[in-house]
């Protein structure tokens, strides 16, 4: 059965002559350093929460030593989370065609039988089985999380979080056992021989090799030509979503690109409206809002009028979000976290603050932010932005802004500041 052209399993089945060590050697190259760079830009994103905080910032319960990279994630550069988010996902939707012709090109390995010659070529057919598994687990969660689209099971934070460390674990030891080779098929293979005619494919010996070629119709280096400019369709109508303007329409694969935010001092993206938080405008009226604040000393009550009559200070800072999107600088203009720390206690060093939103549902209607976020100068409890009062879809009455803080922890529709070591 294995030698049936019929069957899958049989290697005269699979019959494109395009397959070949050279070219699935090229997309292994592009991979080894694009997903190392996913890796780790999703590291240092996962950081930003600030998970060893508060449990409330940590959606990934139980990971154990797997959190041994956590840091304290810093306020400078104002615009380090919207750069590392920003390549993050960008470049996971690029690389999506150098994935897929990279499955391609292998695929015949994935039928081979038998499935198991020895224990060793067992435990490299699971390491693939992981490797595969994981890299379409890991691409196709994090594009439905960017469409804002959770038909998967359980919250997007844990299983792309997990299936990450599942899938470059893998992703290293197959790196790890096929670099050489990969280094030395790119060296001695060109695709095509010196002097020969494009789309004339040189012999190779490689079980990627099919022993019944059907007529080429296009060159190795074309097929990496229609791959790399997929990646750049895909780069071009994704990129976008990371500047304001003109750009921001040509994001035609994003939610935050040609959808208009509208005019003025708040047009500008937004991730979720008051609307679909669950707002009632009754609630943040100027006779029903109150700000509660609690720290050291006890409790106080601000109405928006007396928070407006505290000193106020500006900032210009963006708003950046998991899925990618962001904003340019908006000037922001509000009471500075530590000042509020400061009206319960805390002349000094201010503490962590745990701040809650008056949003009815959602993984993070409450955040918790750390002491070197809230002794930011930049740090604001806003009140207006680009001039003008909040509108309900930004926060209004009062939302805060921390600069390098992903978007969810700039909580919006403040209720109540908790201030104290967390």
């Amino acid at each position: 059965m294995r030698d049936d052209p019929r069957l899958p399993s049989s290697p005269g089945f699979w019959r494109s002559p395009l397959r070949g060590p050279w070219f699935t050697s090229v997309l292994g190259l592009v991979l080894l350093v694009g997903i190392t760079v996913l890796f780790v830009t999703g590291l240092v994103s996962y950081a930003a929460y600030n998970p060893d905080l508060s449990p409330v910032n940590d959606k990934t319960p139980e990971k154990g030593i797997l959190g041994f990279y956590l840091f304290d994630w810093p306020t400078n550069p104002h615009w380090l989370y919207r750069l590392d988010q920003g390549v993050h996902v960008t470049l996971g939707v690029t690389l999506i065609p150098v994935l897929l012709a990279k499955l391609w090109s292998v695929i015949p390995r994935l039928f081979a039988l038998p499935p198991a010659r020895s224990l060793a070529h067992a435990l490299e057919r699971i390491s693939l089985l992981l490797l595969v598994g994981g890299g379409l687990f890991e691409f196709v969660t994090g594009v439905l999380n960017i469409q804002l689209d959770y038909v998967f099971p359980g919250s997007f934070y844990p299983l792309h979080f997990y299936g990450a460390w599942v899938f470059f674990a893998a992703f290293v030891a197959h790196a790890l056992l096929k670099t050489p080779v990969v280094l030395r098929n790119v060296r001695q293979l060109r695709g095509e021989k010196p002097g020969e005619k494009r789309g004339e494919l040189r012999e190779e010996t490689n079980d990627l090799v099919t022993p019944r070629p059907a007529e080429p119709t296009v060159s190795r280096r074309g097929a990496l030509w229609f791959v790399g400019g997929g990646s750049l369709l895909l780069f071009a109508t994704t990129v976008g979503q990371n500047f304001d303007g003109p750009l921001r329409r040509t994001a035609l694969l994003a939610p935050h690109g040609g959808e208009d935010p509208g005019s003025g001092p708040n047009g500008f993206q937004i991730n979720k409206t008051a609307a679909y938080a669950g707002i009632d405008p009754a609630e943040t009226g100027e006779d029903a809002w109150r700000l509660v604040v609690t720290g050291r000393t006890g409790t106080v009550r601000l109405s928006r009028a007396r928070l407006a009559e505290l000193p106020l200070y500006s900032s210009a800072l963006p708003i950046a979000c998991v899925e990618g999107w962001s904003t340019s600088d908006q000037w922001w203009r509000g009471v500075r976290l530590r000042d509020l720390a400061a009206l319960v206690g805390y002349d000094g060093d201010p503490p962590d603050v745990f701040v809650q939103s008056l949003q009815r549902h959602g993984a993070f209607r409450s955040a918790a932010l750390s002491a070197d976020q809230v002794a930011d100068p930049r740090s604001l409890l806003a009140l207006y932005v680009n001039g003008e009062e909040l509108s309900p879809d930004h926060g209004h009455p009062a939302r805060v802004i921390v600069p390098a803080a992903p978007g969810v922890l700039n909580t919006k529709w403040v209720a109540r500041m908790t201030f104290g070591d967390l």
